[in-house]
């Protein structure tokens, strides 16, 4: 089964998605990022490091053989199943907070994916994501196509491009190696200045014209550089044309638990209303 297409929730939606970078920190998303159109909640991961925030993980024999274990604190992922922002999930499986890392643990990483896969939280899973971010300086990267083909579908990666080689140049790329039934989550590099959201879109329509617009979705950043080295959340201002580029996509904004609070929920509003 490929990554199925299905119509915006909201035509005038701002966002369709929100993703949620679990961390000790971040163990209990509240939001009303609904208000914007959310409807999907893209979890980066449910393992990272070899800690797993699904119950029941430690408990089964395979994921204790991949070297799985279970985190002392959970979330309520019954609650988090019932918010109107988490109608449809897609399941980030397992991953590494340093991307060098899970580079080098690729083979390790899909084994503990596989597991994961069979821990579900509850609510309508819409789908799976592997959280090794691929871009095209990983020289390695062609090695995880036929990795790929041991997980569940629809399945989707995320991929960025820092040196502005163009869309028609990374859709080749991507083509090249990667399954044609894996979807793409496309970074669109607004948060850490590499392009703005019309050269976003550009790229967007470059992968779409190659791997079709149902395999094609936008990871909006909703943050911007601070000072030494750490990252703020975007302004309304910042932020609004980013999600307005992007209409005729699902969007995702990265992330709504970190970055997108009630106040720029209320402040993307306004400046939308006004554009």
């Amino acid at each position: 089964m490929g990554c199925a297409s299905r119509p915006l929730d909201q035509p005038q939606a701002l966002a369709q998605g929100i993703v949620w970078q679990i961390d000790d920190d971040h163990l209990d998303p509240r939001g009303d990022w609904d208000r914007l159109g959310v409807t999907d909640l893209l979890v980066q991961w449910t393992a990272v490091d070899d800690l797993s925030f699904l119950p029941g993980t430690a408990t089964h024999r395979k994921s204790r053989l991949a070297g799985l274990t279970t985190s002392e604190h959970l979330p309520d992922w019954a609650r988090i199943a019932g918010e109107p922002w988490a109608r449809n999930v897609i399941v980030g499986l397992a991953g590494r907070f340093d991307e060098t890392t899970a580079r080098a643990r690729v083979a390790r990483l899909i084994a503990q994916s596989k597991q994961l896969a069979t821990v579900l939280p509850p609510g309508h899973i819409d789908g799976y994501y592997f959280p090794v971010e691929v871009d095209p300086t990983w020289a390695g990267a062609r090695a995880l196509g036929p990795l790929l083909e041991q997980l569940p579908r629809p399945l989707w990666i995320s991929v960025y491009e820092n040196s502005n080689i163009g869309g028609p140049a990374l859709a080749d790329w991507l083509t090249r190696w990667l399954p044609p039934d894996v979807g793409v989550l496309l970074q669109d590099g607004c948060g850490v200045g590499v392009r703005g959201p019309a050269a976003a879109r550009a790229y967007a329509d470059a992968l779409a014209a190659r791997r079709g617009k149902e395999r094609t979705r936008i990871i909006a950043e909703a943050f911007r550089p601070a000072q030494k080295g750490a990252f703020r959340p975007a302004t309304a201002a910042e932020l609004a044309p980013q999600l307005l580029a992007y209409r005729g996509y699902r969007a995702y904004l990265f992330d709504g638990p970190h970055y997108v609070s009630a106040r720029l929920v209320r402040d993307l509003l306004e400046e939308a209303a006004r554009r």
